[in-house]
């Protein structure tokens, strides 16, 4: 390909009707934005549940958070089976899952114990459909349209979150925590019936090895095993990775805690809202202006600037400050979320071809799980320096994982050459 071609694919900037006009991506994408208000509804709706009958906030903690870290555990021992099995019957089945299990909850009085059993033992399957639907994703798109559409899927996904939660509160209060979850199967079999329907049945060489491959070489735990080692062996891999994993979950740790940090202060009732409210305003609006309005090699270089963005406000709340400042430093610190649509280029130009669907499902429950033991660490702390402090200290450690990113990460990454893994340390 001549240079000037080339040079012009990559600073090529996609437009979101662009990355909408693609069918296979706006039925993932509107599939996923549904199955994600479901998720926040079951998840406070179970929370909700928990508490009801055990009057335990540590339990409805725990319900809060039990399908978020098994997740990693699923993605090492599951993960290839994205990249061997079709991704229609995958996904599908994991919306049909989810569907069951939210029934399963509404319909029949476990006792806790049980019901924790089960989200957690169904949340061990979620990284392989995730897997699967990302592999989709970057199949379908190229270039800087990929980088959009992962952008979108964040707008969607915080916007669908807070439509969730509150969805969650007005369900439970008209219908009462069991029907509310009634309410989120439904959504889950909508979610299966449309990907059942619509998402076409795809060869065997479209989607990763032939039929059957899932249980050939030793396994698919074997397999799964080594492909996530082969996968994190690859410095280059396991740095993308890492830097999509620590800034979020330093920042979601500092959100874990702000309900405390408002009682701490003793701001009014439901302003503890109104502060959780502001990390995602600002997410959405850091997306939507980087991923529409740079070119792809302006957001790699904003990479160590917006991360440091993402820390550095949080910072401030080791002065302690009211809610007004306090919601402009969330903010600002939602808007460095954006670094991460700088690092999606160069992390799929690093995977192997074989084994996306699996690095996909691993980088997202990674992520979950870390997003799950940030708050039950920082709260360990803030336990000892106060929730300010704490606070402070994430935002503090975001900003040095900035600078490590400033180490390695070139201003401008040049793409990598595809279908392989960077060499091994």
């Amino acid at each position: 390909m001549p240079p000037t071609v080339e040079t012009a694919q990559v600073n090529h900037r996609a437009t979101y009707r662009e990355v909408l006009a693609e069918p296979r991506f706006r039925l993932l994408f509107s599939t996923r934005a549904v199955a994600i208000t479901a998720d926040a509804l079951r998840i406070t709706t179970f929370s909700v549940l928990v508490f009801s009958s055990t009057g335990s906030a540590l339990l409805s903690a725990v319900a809060f958070g039990i399908g978020f870290i098994p997740q990693l555990f699923g993605s090492l021992l599951l993960g290839s089976l994205a990249d061997r099995l079709p991704p229609r019957a995958l996904i599908t089945g994991g919306y049909a899952l989810t569907c069951a299990t939210a029934l399963l909850l509404a319909l029949v009085r476990m006792p806790v114990a049980a019901s924790l059993g089960v989200v957690a033992l169904v949340s061990l399957a979620t990284p392989v459909f995730h897997g699967a639907s990302s592999r989709l994703v970057a199949q379908s798109l190229e270039g800087d349209a990929y980088v959009l559409g992962r952008s979108l899927n964040n707008i969607a996904g915080a916007g669908a979150q807070l439509f969730g939660l509150a969805l969650g509160g007005a369900a439970v209060a008209a219908l009462g925590p069991r029907r509310a979850l009634a309410v989120s199967a439904v959504l889950y079999l909508c979610c299966a019936l449309a990907i059942r329907i619509r998402l076409p049945r795809l060869r065997p060489g479209e989607f990763g090895g032939p039929p059957g491959s899932a249980g050939g070489d030793g396994g698919a735990v074997r397999a799964s095993l080594r492909g996530a080692g082969l996968l994190l062996r690859g410095r280059t891999v396991r740095r993308l990775m890492l830097a999509q994993w620590l800034p979020v979950a330093l920042v979601a740790g500092a959100e874990g805690i702000i309900v405390a940090y408002a009682g701490e202060r003793r701001f009014a009732p439901g302003w503890y809202a109104v502060l959780m409210g502001c990390l995602p305003v600002g997410m959405l609006v850091g997306d939507l202006l980087v991923g529409r309005f740079l070119r792809p090699p302006t957001r790699e270089r904003l990479v160590v600037p917006l991360v440091a963005l993402a820390g550095l406000p949080l910072i401030g709340f080791a002065a302690e400050p009211g809610v007004g400042v306090s919601s402009c430093l969330l903010l600002l610190s939602g808007l460095g979320y954006a670094y991460g649509l700088g690092l999606q280029r160069p992390f799929l130009d690093a995977l192997p071809q074989d084994g996306q669907g699996q690095a996909f499902g691993l980088l997202g429950s990674g992520s979950m799980t870390l997003q799950g033991v940030g708050p039950v660490c920082l709260g360990a702390v803030a336990a000892v320096i106060g929730t300010g402090g704490a606070i402070a200290l994430a935002g503090g450690a975001a900003v040095l994982t900035a600078g490590w990113i400033l180490t390695w990460h070139p201003p401008a990454s040049p793409a990598l050459a595809p279908n392989r893994v960077a060499p091994s340390e």
